[in-house]
């Protein structure tokens, strides 16, 4: 009889032993799944858009530019993070930006995340740059200096969404952008209001004088941001209760300005910047594309704007 319980005993604790390791085997993988979905993908690579993003984009392409291109363009498309990587929407912008310069002949496109692009002798094929996405940028002193005297020359920068989270420790590039990233109490998930500050501004054409609304994350920006050097031409629409609501909770301007779009004069060159772009959903609007055309073509010098500052 105690040979029989004591085969019970043995047996009911090696189950047990079993059992309990399960539990800590399971525990160790689920321990390791969220590391595993947290891992960010590179940054050395545009990751791959679906068949059905590609056609979205396609769709919503404009049919022409606005201007005759004055002679053949070509602008850089540059795409280097070296801080967050917003993926989807480096590729939507790419993606993008190639086509639309493609189906109105309005310039051609070269893509690169290389520093190697910036030098003196490249640069010159260029009538502008496009900062598509860039974070946290390891330019040299000597390519600080070639990009700022590419555009106070005469020649174009185009910022898009994450361009204004590079030049923290260069206030010149800082104030060749127009601001810094200050956190986006917008988050990516929401809807969001925009206004026109001018509706007729031959830069919103794209709106047709309304404003709109639009899945996207949405900067808010600090110093050297201000009204007195640019000409701003979309905001966020705070009477709109959910767009205001957030100001209202997590806003960090006390004056409430909250700028999406702009232009401005550098030395004899132009900028053009605009935070709409976090995702590739934003470059399957076709206002938005057709808006990113005619500021593309704005900066490269063939769309005359006023870029007039105006409080």
């Amino acid at each position: 009889m105690r040979i029989i319980l004591w085969q019970r005993w043995w047996i009911g604790t090696m189950v047990l032993a079993v059992s309990v390791a399960a539990v800590w085997s399971n525990e160790a993988m689920a321990q390791d799944k969220p590391a595993q979905a947290a891992k960010r993908p590179s940054s050395d690579t545009v990751p791959d858009l679906s068949a059905a993003d590609l056609e979205k984009i396609e769709a919503a392409l404009p049919a022409k530019a606005a201007a005759a291109p004055k002679q053949p363009r070509r602008i850089l498309v540059f795409w280097r993070c070296e801080g967050f990587f917003h993926g989807h929407g480096i590729a939507g912008g790419n993606k993008a930006i190639e086509q639309m310069g493609q189906k109105t002949g309005a310039y051609t496109v070269d893509l690169s995340r290389d520093y190697e692009v910036f030098t003196a002798a490249n640069l010159t094929k260029y009538d502008a740059v496009v900062l598509n996405n860039t974070t946290g940028l390891k330019l040299s002193d000597e390519q600080k200096q070639l990009l700022l005297d590419f555009v106070t020359s005469g020649k174009g920068l185009v910022g898009i969404h994450a361009a204004t989270d590079n030049f923290y420790t260069w206030p010149e590039g800082a104030g060749l952008m127009g601001g810094l990233f200050a956190g986006h109490p917008w988050g990516g998930g929401g809807t969001w209001a925009f206004k026109l500050d001018e509706p007729n501004h031959s830069l919103v054409r794209a709106f047709g004088g309304q404003g709109f609304k639009l899945r996207d994350e949405i900067y808010q920006f600090k110093d050297p941001y201000t009204r007195d050097d640019r000409r701003v031409l979309i905001s966020l629409d705070l009477s709109d209760k959910d767009t205001g609501d957030v100001a209202a909770a997590k806003g960090g301007r006390q004056d409430n300005d909250y700028a999406v779009a702009w232009i401005k004069n550098a030395g004899q060159g132009r900028v053009f910047y605009c935070s709409l772009g976090h995702a590739q959903n934003v470059f399957q609007d076709a206002a938005v594309n057709q808006f990113y055309l005619d500021g593309i073509q704005f900066a490269i010098g063939d769309l005359p704007a006023d870029a007039t500052p105006k409080k």
